[in-house]
């Protein structure tokens, strides 16, 4: 039988796994982005890298 995957459904499966080291002031920056913006850190890093690709095009 198939392998039976947990959480929810997707149409984005987030698998790839990425460890960074941060200074104390860029990791309270990170968690104040999270609190504020009411998403995960992860989601945080996301939508930078996503923000800074778009400036590249510019």
């Amino acid at each position: 039988m198939g392998e039976k995957k947990l959480g929810r459904p997707t149409d984005n499966p987030k698998d790839i796994v990425l460890k960074i080291r941060l200074d104390n002031d860029t990791s309270r920056k990170l968690e104040e982005c999270s609190e504020e913006m009411e998403v995960s850190k992860a989601e945080v890093v996301r939508q930078g890298i996503s923000k800074m690709h778009d400036d590249l095009k510019k």
